[in-house]
């Protein structure tokens, strides 16, 4: 959510970030809404304290066994035009958060202008491209070619864009997320939470998945919607709080399954498991002062890339554009795994810096000294642990078929070395 004063004072600013995430000039509607609002206030304050006045009076000639039925007649008029005044000022007070509510963050001054992810900008890279002495195949190719995963069964279970991993596949897919949390929390100083997979409208709006983003989600019914990612419960758990300063930074993750329509996807990605209706992912989300949140953003991106790096699974991070980046995000580096069966980079992890955004819409705030602050959010995925297993499948696959399980996993595999 936006902070109307600053829209206020600085119209042009704003029109000028919203063209740079696609958004028509809307502070000139937004403004006049405000003033009518505002104005509307201040002619009921005056209404208000003129019927306090005249209920004293009131009370006063009534104490007195004097005629009070001008007066009251009075009151009754005034109460006429309040309630008029309120309702105005409801329907106006709706309008303007229905208005703020589905415009996008306001893009952090280093991101890059550009209209689609051709315009993401390189930052930097590790390790190199794994050299094959065999056509190396897709992670779709490895896995039915030794019986493992499984669309066509998924499919008459539940439809297009799921899968079933059986036995020793399963088993890899469950260590990449026990590897990937034991190295959050003992490592890189993230608490671990196990957070519900079905959240309430409110919680969706906090984070910023809800009004516009209905369509990407699956409902529930009775007010719950299941969770696109962790960040969303992981995030909200500081929601309608003042916080003490002293308890940031807080850094949380967690391991959740995560759903998604993927209702802008038609025809994207219809093979094999990089674009699924559930997936599951390890989140990463910090909630910070202000001033730290341009470090933790790079601290987070480092958290997540570590990852990659005890895995030694070769990757570039990217700046996403302004025409790129999520609704709630200000800044966003995407982490891209090199896929050899698909001879391209395909993304495993989004961390974002979202400034006071979500905790505007979530009225989450820190106590520094005297005065109520909004704090600073950020998340990121750390990683997809469906996608880290496509990589580690295509990275790690072997001429006879087999795969060969990264060093680090082994402890976590029962001490093998082979799928």
């Amino acid at each position: 959510m936006h902070n109307i004063n600053y829209i206020r004072e600085n119209s042009t600013e704003f029109d000028n970030a919203m063209k740079l995430r696609g958004e028509d000039s809307i502070s000139s509607k937004i403004i006049e809404i405000d003033k009518i609002k505002r104005e509307t206030q201040t002619v009921l304050q005056n209404i208000l304290s003129e019927r306090n006045k005249l209920s004293k009076e009131i009370g006063n000639l009534k104490s007195k066994n004097m005629d009070a039925n001008e007066k009251i007649n009075k009151v009754e008029e005034l109460k006429l035009k309040i309630n008029s005044l309120k309702e105005l000022e409801n329907i106006k007070d709706n309008e303007l958060n229905s208005i703020l509510s589905r415009l996008p963050n306001i893009p952090h001054n280093s991101v890059p202008y550009g209209k689609d992810d051709s315009d993401n900008k390189f930052y930097r890279e590790w390790g190199t491209k794994p050299k094959f002495n065999f056509k190396p195949k897709h992670h779709y190719e490895v896995g039915e070619n030794i019986g493992l995963i499984n669309f066509a069964t998924a499919t008459k279970l539940s439809g297009s864009r799921f899968v079933t991993l059986k036995n020793q596949i399963s088993k890899l897919e469950r260590s990449i997320s026990n590897f990937m949390l034991d190295k959050h929390t003992e490592e890189n100083g993230y608490v671990e939470y196990s957070v519900p997979f079905l959240v309430k409208e409110e919680t969706l709006f906090g984070t910023g998945q809800l009004p516009k983003f209905g369509d990407d989600l699956f409902t529930a019914g009775d007010d719950l919607w299941l969770i696109p990612t962790a960040e969303v419960p992981l995030t909200n758990l500081v929601r309608n709080e003042i916080l003490n300063i002293n308890q940031l930074p807080i850094r949380s993750t967690s391991f959740t399954p995560c759903f998604r329509s993927e209702a802008g996807a038609a025809g994207k990605d219809t093979r094999g498991m990089l674009r699924q209706h559930q997936f599951t992912k390890v989140e990463l989300v910090s909630i910070v002062e202000p001033h730290q949140s341009e470090n933790e953003l790079e601290r987070m991106l480092t958290c997540a890339e570590s990852i990659l790096k005890d895995l030694n699974i070769h990757y570039r991070v990217m700046t996403l554009c302004t025409g790129d980046m999520g609704f709630s995000a200000n800044k966003t580096y995407d982490i891209e795994v090199w896929l050899p069966g698909e001879q391209k980079y395909r993304e495993i992890s989004s961390c974002s810096s979202c400034g006071d955004f979500q905790a505007r819409r979530m009225n989450t705030k820190y106590k520094n000294g005297d005065k109520n602050i909004f704090v600073h959010t950020l998340n990121g995925s750390g990683l997809a642990v469906g996608r880290t297993l496509i990589a580690i499948l295509e990275n790690y696959q072997m001429e006879d078929g087999n795969v060969e399980i990264p060093e680090v996993l082994v402890k976590y595999y029962n001490n093998k070395t082979l799928l």
